[in-house]
């Protein structure tokens, strides 16, 4: 039975990181994005090793909210949208790093710091996927979040 004990030490680590970041440290939103994209890119390295050759961007993004989000997370996203135009929307209803964050207002105002790190991921991996995007995320009401990933073309 999976009881998601193996997530302990990856969510321990993102708050350590998420709280070094909200007592303004070092550490800042920008900062903690390139950590994710640099975990990114190396952790969709291995997932899309011995996977599927994808066929188009939709095909991609499905890889992402299945396999690439269900090796982070134990969990595949709730719901992807797109506009058939380059714009992709990622749902969690249940996102893993806001579900101990109470609905509190200054913890809805701190919560980008929450998310940064996993935009990062988001970017990285589609980076080494021959795609690049600007990755944001959107909180309204914890503890869903909703990963926009627009796709730049030249």
């Amino acid at each position: 039975m999976n009881t998601g004990s193996e997530l302990v030490p990856f969510e321990l680590l993102h708050l350590e990181l998420v709280a070094q970041a909200l007592n303004d440290s070092w550490l800042d939103i920008e900062k903690l994005e390139n950590i994710g994209y640099s975990a990114g890119y190396r952790i969709v390295e291995k997932l899309a090793r011995e996977g599927p050759k994808f066929k188009d961007e939709l095909d991609l993004l499905k890889f992402i909210c299945k396999d690439f989000w269900g090796a982070i997370f134990r969990k595949q996203i709730d719901n992807l949208r797109t506009n058939h135009q380059g714009v992709y929307v990622l749902q969690d209803n249940s996102f893993r790093f806001l579900n101990r964050v109470s609905a509190d207002r200054q913890y809805l105002e701190a919560s980008p710091k929450f998310v940064s790190l996993t935009c990062g991921l988001v970017r990285g991996s589609l980076a080494n996927l021959g795609v690049s995007a600007v990755v944001t995320a959107e909180i309204t009401s914890l503890p869903a979040c909703k990963f926009q990933v627009q796709v730049q073309r030249a």
